[in-house]
């Protein structure tokens, strides 16, 4: 009988110790909330020093812009945050961003993105959940 309970034991550990575990999600991929800011404030540090983004950002209140993008990046990657600024399209219009302007901001996202050192998979993971908003923001 002794025996019987420890080879249903060991059936039992090697069970779990090969069946798959859950895949994490984009948002604790990319760090939680705090791996989100921290990609946020890099964005904003690109922003700053790209001559095709900076201009758009002259009057933007910078404290409420990384706490909003923050939110929304969190909400885009299935994190328990929740986005209450304008949608996209609302907060583009008239601002007239062109193709070369998108690709820029895209980029600096990117190149946040690898300074925060998020593997290559999973921007690529981010990107294509943000794209569909690609409508919303160019030529508004």
């Amino acid at each position: 009988m002794r025996r019987l309970a420890c080879l249903a034991s060991a059936l039992l550990l090697a069970a779990c110790a090969t069946a798959p575990g859950r895949a994490p999600t984009l948002y604790e991929q990319l760090g939680g909330r705090d791996g989100i800011a921290a990609i946020t404030d890099r964005l904003l540090d690109a922003f700053a020093g790209d001559p095709l983004v900076a201009p758009a950002f002259r009057h933007v209140d910078i404290r409420r812009y990384r706490i909003n993008f923050t939110d929304y990046l969190c909400q885009i990657a299935d994190g328990p945050c929740h986005y209450t600024g304008d949608s996209m399209a609302e907060v583009h219009r008239g601002m007239h961003i062109d193709e070369a302007a998108f690709n820029a901001v895209v980029q600096d996202l990117i190149t946040a993105m690898d300074r925060q050192h998020v593997p290559v998979r999973v921007q690529n993971r981010l990107l294509a959940r943000l794209a569909p908003e690609r409508k919303d923001i160019i030529y508004r």
